[in-house]
């Protein structure tokens, strides 16, 4: 296999997007690229759109109550779930659509990251422990990478019939809407269908932040919406496998075989460009590299990662592409898309896509599919309480045992988002401001609540900003590191005990329904 040169702490950033298109629309082909220059950026590519303006903190119903006082009532008959920041990609409120060619300065903009820095890094506590009920589904049904190689379109035939490639991808496409619930925002991105029962392939930033009962996928080729459930995500590797519920006999994407790719090897991109849905929007290109490494950067909240083995290509992606195939002349996808070259896309025909080889992305996903979490591979969803708690300055949960200095923490990450908002005594109804109680239990050590979230399990129990947490069913906690250990052995839907101390210094125990946390 031909490959170029890995390139290291390249600047890339992600994909997805709003623009209606009625009818496959083909974007204009790029030329050949060239070498990244310092300081560029890039941007992956999932779109967002505010859905809720921010409002102001709520008032708790009061402690003991029992009443839940909540931002937007859980769906009838099911578990509640939320949302703390999610860490997709996407323009700020009020800016102008993308472009559907390769210019379009609204790539750079980040909106859910700008609201993610908001609240601070590691500032909201999501539970990470063992993941509640997944679907059932098995290994078996992830394809595995094409074999027989004649045949496989992966040569420099000229003549390359886009039209007829897009009608083979097409009926094995998704595109894939999340709502998250606390900060009122919409990821709009692309998925492929790898079984007939429903399995989805996508990449982990765009369902980042979502739950259960806020995740969608309409099938391109009918516009049929389905409810979607999460099987299992690998933030280090952006790639995550989802479920559609109730889903048969779809047709599927047929996959090639991306160790069979070189260079100069021509190839369509596909995907839900513009974020509203409908027939995809259409590009092609030629793989200008091979085995690329970049830093696919969050330029909202300065986070990023490190993405290996990617395919380079010149044909334009871009905002709603994130999780869409890259196909070659055959029609079997090869790739898939994940990031794009922000300062590229300025210059009109000139774009740099990158796209996770196919084969890897399916090596993954098969793991996920049968249940086995290790490393950053996680499987269903994690536990969630819904509170938010202090963070280092490297954004690690802190292991402070005095809640003074947890408070003065919380205090440094408001500080750094701009300021933050007096978390006592009340419920958060958004994530769109760093919490910080001014006053706190008078206890010695515990995990100290720095904001609760309206009508989440914590708010429910009548836990509020300035509570300190010093127990959870009988084992202490001594920090707020500790309450992620103890709380980590845990599932969704299990139902935990909780003391903690009170402002007024008095202590109280009460129940507490753990949810279906977001991914991350």
């Amino acid at each position: 296999m031909q490959e170029g040169r890995d390139h290291e702490n390249e600047s890339p950033e992600r994909d997805s997007a709003p623009s209606p298109p009625s009818e496959p629309t083909p974007r204009a082909e790029g030329g050949p690229q060239e070498e990244q220059t310092p300081g560029a950026s890039w941007v992956p590519f999932s779109m967002t759109s505010p859905e809720d303006p921010p409002s102001a903190p709520a008032q708790s119903p009061g402690r003991g109550s029992g009443v839940e006082a909540s931002a937007e009532p859980a769906d009838a008959g099911s578990q509640p779930q939320w949302s703390p920041p999610g860490g997709g990609y996407g323009p700020q409120p009020g800016s102008p659509p993308p472009s559907r060619g390769p210019a379009g300065r609204a790539l750079v903009y980040v909106l859910v990251a700008v609201l993610a820095a908001a609240v601070g890094a590691g500032a909201v506590f999501a539970l990470r422990g063992h993941p509640g009920n997944t679907p059932a589904v098995s290994p078996r049904d992830i394809p595995k990478p094409r074999t027989n190689t004649s045949g496989n379109g992966n040569g420099n035939t000229p003549g390359l019939n886009v039209n007829a490639v897009a009608a083979k991808v097409e009926p094995g496409m998704v595109d894939i809407t999340s709502r998250l619930k606390l900060s009122g925002q919409v990821f709009e991105g692309t998925g492929m269908v790898l079984s007939s029962n429903g399995l989805v392939l996508t990449n982990n930033h765009v369902i980042n932040g979502a739950t259960g009962t806020s995740l969608h996928g309409t099938l391109v080729s009918n516009g049929h919406r389905y409810a979607a459930q999460i099987v299992g995500w690998d933030e280090n590797q952006d790639v995550a496998l989802i479920k559609l519920v109730g889903a048969s006999g779809l047709k599927t994407i047929q996959v090639g075989n991306s160790g069979t790719v070189k260079l100069g090897n021509q190839v369509v991109a596909l995907g839900n460009a513009g974020g509203q849905g409908g027939s995809p929007t259409v590009t092609s290109g030629k793989v200008t590299a091979l085995n690329r490494t970049i830093t696919a950067s969050d330029s909202g909240s300065n986070t990023s990662e490190t993405l290996h083995g990617m395919i380079q290509t010149n044909a334009p992606i871009a905002p709603g592409d994130s999780g869409g195939p890259l196909a070659n002349p055959a029609g079997q996808v090869i790739g898939m898309n994940t990031a794009a070259n922000t300062q590229q896309n300025l210059g009109a025909g000139n774009n740099q896509g990158y796209s996770i080889p196919i084969n890897q992305a399916l090596r993954l996903v098969r793991q996920m599919a049968g249940g086995h979490g290790s490393g950053s591979i996680h499987i269903g969803q994690p536990p969630f309480i819904g509170i938010a708690i202090a963070s280092t300055a490297n954004n690690a949960i802190s292991s402070a045992t005095s809640p003074q200095q947890q408070q003065r923490q919380l205090r440094k990450t408001a500080s750094s988002n701009g300021g933050g908002v007096n978390s006592s005594g009340r419920c958060l109804p958004n994530e769109l401001a760093s919490p910080v109680p001014n006053s706190i239990a008078p206890a010695t050590s515990g995990a100290l609540v720095g904001g609760v979230f309206c009508g989440t399990p914590a708010s429910t129990a009548g836990m509020v900003g300035g509570d300190v947490i010093v127990s959870v069913n009988g084992h202490a906690v001594t920090s707020a590191g500790s309450l992620h250990t103890v709380i980590g052995n845990y599932h969704p839907g299990n139902t935990v005990s909780v003391t903690w101390v009170e402002t007024n210094g008095k202590k109280h125990t009460g129940s507490l329904t753990l949810a279906a946390g977001p991914v991350k």
